[in-house]
C-alpha cells in the first residue's frame, strides 16, 4: 500500500543563508535559560538543512558523494553550531559562544543561484529525536579524537554534527544512500572513499533503522570494502532495535557486529539527572509546578482516559502517534504534546493559538523545545456520531473547516498531487479490490487536469474522525490533534479544504443533504464554493489512503490493535468499494 511521503521544498540558496542568520541571531539575542537552547537547536536544525540541500545538489550534478568546497565549508560551521548546542545542554543552558555573522558568510561564500531542495527532517519533527542525545551519547561512547563522523543524509547531517561535538575533535562528511529503499548503497568521490582507511576510527549516525537498515547497511558494507570491519564502527542510531523485517541477512549481520551507542528521549529528558534537562522543569513556567507525575498518553494510551469501555476504544498506530504527556498542576491537566524541534515546532504552535483565538480548539499555554501546552478539558468526551443534533454538527464542523481554508493558506509543492493522489489511490484499490477498482479509477484520469486548475491549496486538518472532536459539558464542540497532520510523515500533505470535506462525509457521515450544507458553510465563511466533482473525486483518494494507513499499521501491530486497525480497514474498503461501485471483499 501507497502512504508515507517526504516533505520537501524549494529553497533559494540566499533565502536558506538568511534563514540560518536569523535563527542564529535569535539565539544571540537570547539570555541565559531553555529558550536560548531551543534557539540554538533551531539553528542547528536550518543550518543542517542548508547542509543537506547543499551535498545533495552536488551529488545530482557528479552523481558521487564528495568533501570539498561548499560542502566542506558548511559542514565545518555545522558543526561548530552543535558545539553551542552541546556546551549549552553540558551548561545548564548558560550563554556561550556562537557563529558570528562573518563566520557564516565565509561558510556560505560561493553558493550558486540553484534552487535547493531540502528535505524535512522528520526525527526533529515528528518523533522526538533530540540532537542533543546523540552528543551525550558519543561523549559517553569512548571514542575521540581522529574519530571520523558520517552521517547520513537527511536527519544524520545534524546528528552527525552532534556525534562529532560530543566526541571532541572530530570531523564530519555526510553521504546520500541511494536506491531502492531496502537495497540503499553509497556512491562516493575517490577523495571521499580515500578518507575511511583501516587505521582510523569511524561513527555513522542517522535515525532508524528502519524496516530495512538499509542506509546503515551500505556504509558499513563500504566500510567493509575499506578493510574496516563492522566490529571497529559505532553505530548512532535513535532506538536500540534491530533493523525491521525487510532488512537483508548481510544487514543484519554487519549491524549486529558493529558497536551501538543509543540515548533515547525517555534517557536524555524523562530521566535526566540534571533537574533543568527534565521535561517537568520545561513545563512548570508556562503552567506552574506540578502537583504529580507526568502521565503518558502516548501509544494511544490517551484513550483509556476518554473512553470508559476498552472495547469502544478507536484504532491507534502507536509507531506513528506523537509524544504525549498529561501535567497536572493546582490550575488544571494540560497536554503536552511534540511538536516538533525549532521553527517547525513554533509555526505547529502558531495554528493552535490561531485555532483557540476562533474558538475551536484547547488554550495555548506556550510551547517549551518541541512542545506544544495546551490544556486538557476535563469532563470532555469524543463525539459521538448520533448524539449531537447534526444541524449543529454540519454548522460547527463548516466554520472550522471555512476557517482553515480562510486562514491558513499553503503554498503550492507542499502536499501530494492529484495526479500522485491517483497514482495512489490506483495502486491501493488494486490491492485491495482488484482489477475492477482499477478500471474505474483510471476512468477519472482525464478530469484530473481540470479539477486541478481550481484547486486552493490550505494546511488541512486531514484528522475528522470523531474521536478527534470533544464534546464539552455544555454541549460546546472543539476540534483536537488540528495542527500538524497537513506535514506529517505522510504522502498527502497540503490539499484543498475539498479533502477535508471529503474526510467529514467519510468519517462524519456528512454526505447527501448534509454533505451539501457542509460545503454551503464552508462557501460562506470563504467567498468560494466547494467543487462537488472536486469532492466526490477525493472521497475515493481519501478512502483509499486511509484503506493503506490502516492496513499498514495493522503489519506491526499488536494483536489487540490490529483487530482495531482491521475493522478500520475494511470500513474504508467499503467506503472505496461502494464509490467506484465495485464489489468489496467480505
Amino acid at each position: 500500500m501507497l502512504v508515507y511521503g517526504d516533505v520537501r521544498r524549494q529553497a533559494h540558496p540566499d533565502d536558506e543563508v538568511a534563514r540560518l542568520l536569523d535563527a542564529v541571531e535569535t539565539a544571540r539575542g537570547l539570555g541565559p535559560g531553555l529558550a536560548r537552547h531551543a534557539a540554538l537547536v533551531a539553528a542547528l536544525i536550518v543550518a543542517g538543512e542548508l547542509v543537506q540541500g547543499v551535498a545533495d545538489a552536488a551529488f545530482r550534478e557528479t552523481g558521487r558523494d564528495a568533501h570539498e568546497g561548499a560542502t566542506a565549508r558548511l559542514t565545518g560551521l555545522l558543526v561548530r553550531l552543535a558545539g553551542a548546542v552541546w556546551g549549552s545542554w553540558r551548561g545548564g543552558f548558560a550563554v556561550g559562544a556562537v557563529a558570528d555573522r562573518a563566520e557564516i558568510d565565509r561558510a556560505c561564500a560561493g553558493l550558486g543561484p540553484a534552487p535547493l531542495e531540502i528535505r524535512l527532517p522528520e526525527g526533529f519533527a515528528f518523533y522526538a529525536v533530540y540532537p542533543e542525545a546523540y552528543a551525550a551519547s558519543a561523549a559517553a561512547s569512548g571514542g575521540g579524537a581522529g574519530t571520523t563522523v558520517i552521517g547520513l543524509r537527511s536527519i544524520g547531517t545534524s546528528l552527525g554534527a552532534m556525534v562529532a561535538a560530543g566526541l571532541g575533535s572530530a570531523d564530519l562528511v555526510t553521504v546520500r544512500p541511494t536506491g531502492h529503499p531496502f537495497r540503499r548503497e553509497l556512491r562516493l568521490s575517490g577523495g571521499l572513499r580515500d578518507l575511511f582507511g583501516p587505521g582510523g576510527g569511524v561513527a555513522v549516525a542517522d535515525e532508524g533503522p528502519g524496516l530495512s537498515g538499509s542506509s546503515f547497511g551500505a556504509v558499513l558494507r563500504e566500510l567493509e570494502d575499506r578493510g574496516i570491519v563492522a566490529g571497529r564502527v559505532a553505530l548512532f542510531p535513535s532506538h536500540a532495535g534491530a533493523p525491521g523485517h525487510a532488512a537483508s541477512e548481510e544487514t543484519r549481520r554487519l549491524f549486529g557486529q558493529a558497536q551501538r551507542h543509543v540515548l533515547t528521549f525517555d534517557d536524555l529528558v524523562l530521566r535526566a539527572e540534571r533537574p533543568e534537562h527534565r521535561l517537568e522543569a520545561w513545563l512548570a513556567p508556562l503552567v506552574g509546578p506540578l502537583s504529580a507525575p507526568l502521565d503518558e498518553v502516548s501509544g494511544g494510551a490517551w484513550r483509556a482516559r476518554s473512553f470508559v469501555d476498552r472495547a469502544a476504544w478507536p484504532p491507534a498506530n502507536p509507531m506513528q502517534e506523537r509524544r504525549k504527556f498529561l501535567a497536572r498542576t493546582a490550575g488544571g491537566t494540560w497536554l503536552a504534546k511534540f511538536v516538533g524541534l525549532g521553527a517547525e515546532g513554533e509555526r505547529k504552535v502558531a495554528r493552535a493559538q490561531g485555532l483557540h483565538a476562533a474558538g475551536f480548539s484547547p488554550e495555548v499555554a506556550g510551547f517549551c523545545h518541541g512542545f506544544l501546552v495546551e490544556r486538557w478539558i476535563e469532563g470532555a468526551t469524543p463525539l459521538a456520531r448520533g448524539r449531537v443534533d447534526p444541524l449543529r454538527l454540519v454548522e460547527r464542523v463548516g466554520d472550522y473547516l471555512g476557517f482553515r481554508a480562510a486562514a491558513f493558506a499553503c503554498e503550492p509543492g507542499r502536499g501530494a498531487s492529484l495526479d500522485a493522489l491517483w497514482e495512489m489511490a490506483r495502486h491501493n484499490a488494486a490491492e485491495a479490490l482488484g482489477d475492477a477498482a482499477v478500471r474505474a479509477i483510471e476512468g477519472y484520469r482525464d478530469a484530473l487536469p481540470r479539477l486541478a486548475a481550481g484547486l486552493r491549496p490550505v494546511e488541512t486538518d486531514n484528522r475528522l474522525h470523531p474521536w478527534e472532536w470533544l464534546v464539552r459539558p455544555d454541549g460546546s464542540i472543539l476540534k483536537t490533534d488540528a495542527v500538524d497532520h497537513h506535514a506529517a510523515h505522510d504522502l498527502v500533505g497540503c490539499q484543498d479544504i475539498a479533502w477535508d470535506l471529503a474526510g467529514a462525509a467519510i468519517e462524519l457521515g456528512l454526505e447527501g443533504s448534509a454533505g451539501r450544507r457542509l460545503r454551503a458553510v464552508v462557501a460562506r465563511r470563504t467567498g468560494h464554493e466547494p467543487d462537488p466533482d472536486l469532492i466526490a473525486w477525493l472521497e475515493i483518494a481519501y478512502a483509499a489512503f486511509q484503506l493503506g494507513a490502516a492496513t499498514m499499521a495493522g503489519h506491526s501491530a499488536e494483536p489487540e490493535e490490529r483487530a482495531r486497525l482491521a475493522v478500520e480497514a475494511r470500513r474504508y474498503r467499503r467506503h472505496l468499494a461502494a464509490r467506484l461501485r465495485v464489489a468489496s471483499p467480505s
